[in-house]
């Protein structure tokens, strides 16, 4: 089984919903999701954020919709962590 293990996303959202609003929506998306946010910019209506997600395996088809869901904008995967784990 194929598990994705870590996500760096480069996202821009509206400054509504805050960070860690977004952060909480994020981390109960599942189970020991662990999120961490950073803004990289910011304009008038929009800031462009880093998201840094780990755990033990990421939905990210679910992660996806929730960002979407919050009116931000996956612009990019920077960054991703899969592990390929034998079930006996």
């Amino acid at each position: 089984m194929i598990q994705v293990k870590r996500l760096v996303l480069d996202v821009l959202k509206p400054h509504q919903p805050t960070c860690l609003e977004l952060a909480k929506s994020i981390a109960a998306v599942g189970a020991g999701y662990q999120v961490d946010i950073r803004v990289e910019e910011v304009d008038e209506k929009t800031e462009t954020v880093r998201i840094e997600l780990e755990a033990d395996d990421i939905d990210f088809t679910a992660v996806e919709a929730c960002i979407q869901q919050l009116g931000a904008a996956l612009h990019s995967i920077d960054e991703v962590k899969v592990e390929h784990s034998v079930s006996n």
